[in-house]
């Protein structure tokens, strides 16, 4: 005669998720907010690229030509004026 065998086997099965918790997308989010610091200091800091500020532009040696201008254009408008 056969010999039935009813007794139950357990069977369980694991199963293992595994994230990253997003260390790289934190990473490249900081390198990104650090980049767009630095900008906006260089465009609000209000220094200019050269590192001066003023301009100073100096002729010499016109001066009789600008005094001829001068006399020219106020004549000019004397003459339109009626004067």
């Amino acid at each position: 005669m056969a010999h039935a065998d009813n007794t139950e086997r357990s069977h369980s099965t694991t199963t293992t998720t595994t994230t990253s918790g997003g260390a790289g997308m934190g990473f490249v989010v900081g390198a990104l907010v650090v980049v767009v610091a630095v900008i906006a200091y260089v465009v609000f800091s209000g220094a200019s690229p050269s590192g001066q500020d003023d301009v100073n532009i100096t002729i010499e040696g016109a001066g009789s030509a600008i005094e001829g201008a001068a006399d020219a254009v106020e004549g000019a408008v004397s003459g339109e004026a009626g004067n």
